[in-house]
């Protein structure tokens, strides 16, 4: 795939995620999740870190301070606004086709750009469906990124299992929507969605 096409995907999912975050009501932070062991609040610091900071960090070859990594972003009140604000600099950041040459350095290993790029879109869109999913709303998703979500799945799947990341696959029909395969693919119970 080329980088303005995943480039593009990125955008996209990006944008649905900015959607989400601002219909996510504050009353709902403390609530449970499908999520192990993460409240709404975990859940919400952990899409924020990683697919915003992360994604504008990576795109810079910079490592992620330990400030970042600690912080509460939903302690501030207007967090969506400054998530969405922070993904569009994220995304703006791998506009450089020069961004998505080479190895990017993960502190303990690399991987390519544009495969660690699929990685974070992957995140973006299926941590953007978990948290839709805890209130009440829909993640959409256009066909093209979701086959860019599905082949990140099924490529890295058991990596992620490894380290508690997926549940294993969820039984689902082969001609399932391609968003639903690859939410079942990472152990995500795609019924649980409207």
């Amino acid at each position: 795939m080329k980088y303005d096409e995943t480039h593009r995907y990125m955008s996209e999912c990006a944008a649905e995620a900015s959607r989400v975050a601002r219909g996510v009501p504050t009353a709902r932070l403390d609530d449970p999740t499908h999520c192990t062991d993460w409240d709404l609040r975990a859940l919400v610091d952990h899409w924020v870190l990683y697919t915003s900071h992360g994604l504008e960090h990576r795109a810079l070859r910079k490592q992620l301070p330990e400030e970042l990594v600690a912080r509460d972003f939903t302690a501030d009140p207007h967090w969506a606004e400054a998530y969405a604000d922070q993904l569009d600099r994220a995304v703006a950041a791998w506009a450089d086709p020069a961004v998505w040459e080479g190895e990017v350095d993960l502190g303990g290993g690399s991987l390519p750009a544009p495969e660690l790029a699929g990685m974070i879109i992957k995140e973006t869109a299926v941590h953007g469906w978990d948290v839709a999913v805890c209130t009440g709303q829909t993640f959409r998703v256009s066909d093209g990124a979701a086959r860019l979500i599905l082949d990140v799945v099924e490529r890295h799947g058991d990596l992620y299992r490894q380290y508690d990341g997926f549940a294993p696959p969820v039984p689902t029909p082969p001609d399932a929507p391609v968003f639903t395969r690859a939410l079942a693919a990472s152990g995500r119970n795609p019924k649980l969605g409207p």
